[in-house]
């Protein structure tokens, strides 16, 4: 399939790499070109110019971004990907709101579909094609792209509706964050007690309240300036944000939520913006010495 890749960060530039590798024809754009330079250089991929010349001719347009500004950017204006001729389906991966989406939807061009299909997994599922995808369709009007969720994740979840995906993704990325923060104030709270950080580990990632993303951050946890950042506080705040406004349109109450967002800001005006969200852990213990 000829595909369109946009958005070659941590996990963006992973999951293009497994579309080449499963045989498909992909073209890439990034608003850094040396790390779309660098990824054709790995991977043989071709890099346009432009998103709009990513996009010309593509059976399908998948767009891995930060937030709702830069896929904005990146969809609209002149040279955006709506403006490119030929282009069939748009998937929008990355972690946005849910009135962004419907934006999305209501501009794309006619005879166009978006699809939010986030996904779920660091930047080690990424590569390793294990992601989890939500995507906010029908498994039938997801046809078209199967092949290529198939090529980047380990399963696909249908959630029915447009938007569907991306509510999803910011409820499961609530969790996380949620948990994060638990297993922080249980660490320090552990190591306050006089029991080494290894052992309490040992104990919270054999016990009932382990959960995946503790055992494959636990590297980063116990020793988080020796790992690469894989997903920043920064990230992790924004998520929140989006998830509380989301919440109070919906009069859903979110108090645990409103708890994560409050620590996060916290950590990021302490300038913990750029480290990878398992320094919550080294945020608490700061506060609690």
């Amino acid at each position: 399939m000829k595909v369109g890749f946009a958005g070659l960060g941590r996990m963006g530039a992973r999951m293009a790499a497994n579309l080449v590798a499963a045989g498909h024809d992909v073209t890439v754009w990034n608003r850094s070109a040396d790390k779309a330079q660098a990824l054709a250089a790995e991977t043989g991929c071709v890099v346009a110019s432009t998103p709009r010349k990513m996009a010309e001719g593509c059976e399908a347009v998948v767009t891995m971004l930060a937030d709702d500004s830069s896929s904005m950017a990146v969809h609209m204006g002149e040279d955006g990907l709506f403006a490119a001729a030929g282009a069939g389906v748009f998937v929008e991966m990355g972690t946005m709101s849910p009135d962004h989406i419907a934006a999305l939807a209501r501009s794309a061009p006619e005879g166009c579909r978006v699809i939010d299909a986030p996904v779920s997994g660091a930047t080690q599922a990424a590569a390793q094609a294990k992601l989890l995808i939500m995507a906010g369709c029908t498994e039938a009007e997801a046809a078209q792209v199967q092949p290529l969720f198939d090529a980047m994740g380990r399963a696909t979840i249908f959630l029915g509706h447009t938007g569907g995906g991306t509510v999803m993704k910011l409820a499961v990325n609530s969790l996380i964050h949620g948990i994060n923060q638990a297993l922080s104030e249980a660490m320090t709270l552990a190591e306050a007690a006089g029991i080494a950080p290894e052992a309490a580990f040992d104990v919270i990632e054999n016990s009932a309240a382990a959960a995946p993303m503790i055992s494959y951050r636990r590297p980063l946890y116990l020793d988080e300036a020796a790992h690469e950042v894989t997903f920043t506080v920064s990230l992790a705040r924004k998520d929140m944000e989006i998830t509380a406004a989301l919440a109070a349109s919906l009069g859903t109450p979110m108090r645990q939520g409103a708890v994560t967002l409050d620590v996060l800001k916290k950590a990021e005006d302490d300038g913990y913006g750029a480290r990878d969200m398992a320094s919550i852990l080294n945020f608490t213990r700061k506060e609690s010495s």
